[in-house]
């Protein structure tokens, strides 16, 4: 195994091989991988001269582009540690993290400047914000513009990238809380590493689309990092919209297109238009929630290229497993371990089972987090001994390759997103005619799986399954929203008191048929 490298040196070694070959592609332009290294050089430096140390927090709120890339570079070659934000948390998610997090400083894009402004007072430990394009800082804030002014040359920090954080990314808690997954250096570059050569490419023969958003682990490590670190070039876009990114795709010659399933679905609405602009496009590489296998076969048919699938959990920084590129694909699989991870179905004690036996899918290897911030005892139940517990209940058949079959956790997870029902139940309890709720994910073959909120109304008062769904939408994020509320006489219990969620489960299952009592 190679030796240990930190981002910053990683990616200068790059910066120094590629030089001005194009690292972010756009239709009518390129920025290279040495213009990357010197902007974010310029940026590290400017944080530093305001107080940005070794190991200090800072956040990064800000949509797919250069800016990204190029801030998030700075913060870890200023000794800083990325902390995303998901652009689809509403204000109080988002200061919940934060203030978790303990940030320093917040870089943020001005179309979240209402958010931002909401959320700044709720943060005592935020010594400074920029934003990061367009002339209307406020009084308080600073513009990312005069930072990059700074000629000075970035500060020498000693990084052990086995130990030293790079990033910590929020993920889901059983206690419907988000956790911070503490990503060392060694973690992100192994990871990205680990998939660039799973799929065996050449430096600078590769053009990711990358429209999922760079906050989130999956496009951030394999559309974003894998490029910086290992050669390749990626063209970002903000939004998903399927005419823009079929339009990009032909435009700037893309050869890989990152996707949640989804995406695959509603390009199938517009295949006869679309199909001809992907022919340069060798593969698809899907993650975020199960493919349904219908859906790849009909985007495979109409649109003449392979979707390979993948998956891994934001603690293991993500990827884990994919579907080789040359070699058997099996539908319906996650494929293959990356190279340097192993994978194994446990038990419950965690003790290994025979192949096509059904157990908890665990994890080991280079690419497994720290431990979850300041959480020790969440960190120790994570584990069994070096194994990582992904919470996915699956299997491995006689070849190695692993399926997925449920999730141990009731986590719901909508196009790729991680959605807590406990925050969206927290949310239902305020309202003051309802006396009990529980939410459920059920699969769609649009989103993956959408939330279902089951609801119960105070004695004498009724509950409108619409001013519920309205109420939802001021309290929370889009992803969140439960898609359709059902109002009970009671909640089912088990003897404990505890709500039986499989049976709230089983009110959909009949009414899609899967269930014929």
């Amino acid at each position: 195994m190679a030796k240990p490298i930190s981002i910053p040196a990683q990616q200068r070694l790059m910066a120094a091989k590629m030089g001005d070959q194009p690292l972010i592609r756009y239709v009518d332009h390129h920025v290279s991988f040495a213009e990357v290294d010197e902007q974010s050089d310029r940026l590290a430096a400017a944080l530093a001269e305001r107080g940005v140390a070794k190991g200090d927090r800072v956040a990064l709120y800000c949509i797919n582009s250069t800016e990204f890339i190029v801030i998030y570079s700075a913060i870890i070659k200023a000794g800083g540690v990325v902390v995303p934000v998901n652009l689809m948390q509403n204000p109080n998610e988002i200061s919940y993290i934060l203030n978790d997090a303990e940030i320093s400083a917040l870089f943020y894009h001005p179309l979240f400047q209402a958010a931002v402004d909401q959320v700044r007072p709720q943060v005592d430990s935020l010594k400074f914000s920029v934003v990061i394009v367009g002339g209307d800082a406020l009084v308080n804030d600073e513009a990312l513009a005069d930072l990059m002014l700074c000629n000075r040359r970035p500060p020498e920090i000693n990084i052990d990238p086995l130990e030293d954080l790079a990033a910590i990314l929020y993920t889901s808690g059983t206690t419907g809380f988000p956790k911070g997954a503490m990503l060392t250096h060694h973690n992100l570059v192994a990871d990205s590493g680990s998939v660039n050569q799973a799929f065996g490419f050449n430096e600078g023969e590769e053009v990711f689309l990358v429209v999922l958003p760079m906050f989130h682990a999956f496009a951030a490590t394999v559309g974003m990092l894998l490029p910086l670190l290992h050669g390749q070039s990626f063209a970002p876009l903000a939004k998903f919209e399927p005419k823009l990114v079929s339009d990009t795709i032909e435009k700037v010659g893309a050869t890989l297109f990152l996707g949640v399933p989804s995406m695959f679905s509603l390009f199938l609405r517009f295949s006869e238009k679309m199909a001809p602009q992907w022919q340069g496009v060798r593969c698809c590489i899907a993650g975020g929630s199960a493919m349904p296998v219908a859906v790849m076969s009909a985007f495979e048919e109409q649109f003449g290229v392979p979707i390979l699938e993948g998956d891994g959990p934001t603690e293991c920084s993500p990827v884990t497993c994919v579907n080789p590129i040359v070699g058997e694909r099996k539908a319906g699989s996650v494929g293959l371990p990356i190279p340097g991870v192993d994978m194994a179905i446990l038990d419950g004690e965690g003790k290994p089972l025979a192949d096509d036996a059904m157990g908890e899918v665990c994890v080991r290897g280079p690419t497994i987090m720290k431990g979850y911030w300041r959480l020790p005892e969440a960190t120790e139940a994570s584990l069994f001994g070096e194994w990582f517990r992904t919470g996915d209940l699956g299997y491995r058949d006689s070849d190695g390759y692993f399926y997925l079959v449920d999730r141990i956790k009731d986590m719901i997870i909508v196009n790729g997103m991680n959605v807590y029902p406990r925050m969206i139940e927290e949310v239902l309890y305020r309202h003051k005619q309802l006396a009990e709720a529980a939410v459920v994910g059920e699969p769609h073959d649009m989103h993956g799986e959408i939330p279902i909120a089951f609801v119960v109304a105070k004695e004498g008062e009724q509950l409108d399954p619409a001013e519920i769904r309205a109420f939802c939408r001021d309290n929370l994020g889009k992803h969140q929203l439960p898609r359709r509320v059902e109002v009970l006489d009671q909640l089912p219990r088990n003897a404990a008191g505890k709500v039986l969620k499989r049976e709230l489960r089983r009110v959909g299952e009949i009414e899609r048929g899967i269930d014929n009592r």
